[in-house]
């Protein structure tokens, strides 16, 4: 079992970051800046920024957050959200990111990723899939969970790492933002169905929601929101619990 990544994701939406259930009733937070700063000095792995209402504008509004970050944060950032075209992610990696999640132009425009992974790299691109459960399987969403695809999960990631994708970032939104577990049958399919690496997102809400994905799901790494944005754990105190329980995690 390779050492596990644990990640901050910071969703924002009009230079707030906000936190909501199910990608929705959105809270304000805090600064994202301030925020991207005390998970790094505390020993997150990598931070995702993903703006929450790209899709509402046609546009990323992350890249000069990003530029402030990177003067005080030495550690792979993500933007998500609004990535329409080449030259967005160009101006994404130029403002200080190291890689970007992709979802709905992925979906609509599929040849964007395959023409992204072979200029960029596939570490570069990260096929970010927000997941809802339908009957006995998942729907790929898009528009930041608000809209059906009629597209399955599992064969749609398998569709991204044939087009390049270097990880996927797979976000239940039935789980997110309700502090009461992952979806482990998800992950768990996930992984099983892809040799890239998946980040699993949505859940979380205390510390044997990690231990129970990680040995039960097997994903690469875990993004975490509420649990840091609350103060009810730490990044140490994850890491710490987390390899008590025999879990190899990134120092």
């Amino acid at each position: 079992m390779s050492k596990k990544r644990i990640i901050a994701r910071i969703d924002v939406k009009n230079e707030y970051v906000i936190k909501g259930i199910h990608l929705e009733g959105l809270r304000k937070i805090g600064d994202p800046n301030k925020l991207a700063i005390k998970y790094y000095e505390e020993g997150i792995d990598e931070i995702i920024f993903m703006d929450a209402v790209a899709s509402l504008y046609d546009r990323n509004n992350l890249f000069h957050i990003i530029e402030k970050a990177c003067k005080d944060v030495f550690i792979p950032i993500t933007i998500g959200g609004g990535i329409r075209n080449i030259r967005d992610i160009e101006a994404a990696l130029k403002s200080g990111a190291d890689k970007v999640a992709i979802n709905t132009q992925a979906i609509r425009n599929p040849t964007l990723i395959r023409e992204a992974s072979k200029m960029f790299g596939s570490q570069c691109i990260i096929g970010s899939v927000e997941a809802k459960k339908r009957y006995e399987s998942w729907e790929a969403y898009i528009d930041n969970g608000r809209q059906q695809t009629d597209i399955d999960v599992i064969t749609w990631i398998k569709q991204l790492q044939d087009l390049g994708v270097g990880e996927i970032f797979l976000t239940s939104v039935d789980k997110e933002g309700t502090k009461r577990g992952f979806d482990t049958e998800l992950i768990k399919k996930a992984t099983n169905a892809v040799s890239v690496p998946v980040i699993a997102s949505g859940g979380a809400g205390k510390l044997e929601h990690i231990t129970e994905l990680i040995k039960n799901s097997e994903p690469d790494a875990v993004a975490i929101a509420s649990l840091f944005h609350y103060n009810i754990c730490s990044v140490s105190e994850i890491k710490e619990y987390i390899s008590g329980k025999d879990i190899e995690v990134r120092k």
